[in-house]
């Protein structure tokens, strides 16, 4: 049987694409649901063109139900991974998944994580410190954001004339080139 993937995001889902793309055609892995907060949120337009499923929540369903667990115990999914999702995970989906819900932060962690760190604000705060490289992290999903164990770190020189555009687009080519391809030997590694 193949590995079962939801995909958690919040807005344009740019790395949900590149990862309903690389699982297309698999012949061991798929993506079953696309989830979301954001009724107005470009991956439902994303999932759409796959024909995957997707679902959309509110925050009283996230935290005080257990109906997101309930769908992802019954899609019988194996590996959660949030892709440009913004809310802390509550402890009950952790409990639900134990190490099997994963993130991508555009950044090199422990630099530039925690609350409000996500998108171009990550990106402003690197310009700012006048960072010489920046990168992304996957890691695991804690109760703590961004604190979870590191999975896979790559990273980008920047340059001295390099912008907010430029920065945003360097760490977006590592997003897309490694986060399906990690999530991939993730997959290999989880015992059927």
């Amino acid at each position: 049987m193949k590995k079962r993937i939801a995909i958690f995001a919040s807005g344009s889902g740019s790395n949900a694409q590149k990862i309903m793309e690389h699982f297309k055609r698999h012949p061991e892995a798929e993506v079953v649901l696309i989830l979301t907060n954001n009724p107005q949120a470009y991956v439902l337009q994303r999932a759409d063109n796959f024909e995957i499923p997707a679902h959309i929540f509110t925050r009283h369903e996230f935290y005080e139900t257990d109906e997101v667990i309930r769908l992802l115990k019954n899609l019988q999914v194996d590996l959660i991974v949030l892709a440009g999702f913004l809310w802390l995970v509550p402890e009950s989906l952790l409990k639900a998944f134990p190490n099997k819900i994963i993130n991508l932060h555009p950044a090199l962690l422990p630099k530039y994580g925690g609350k409000g760190m996500f998108g171009d604000h990550v990106h402003k705060a690197v310009l700012a410190a006048k960072e010489e490289e920046s990168g992304i992290t996957i890691h695991f999903v804690n109760d703590q954001f961004d604190e979870g164990e590191v999975i896979h770190q790559s990273r980008f020189k920047i340059d001295p004339d390099d912008n907010l555009e430029v920065i945003k687009f360097k760490g977006q080519q590592l997003e897309h080139q490694h986060f399906p391809k990690v999530i991939e030997s993730l997959l290999k590694k989880m015992k059927s």
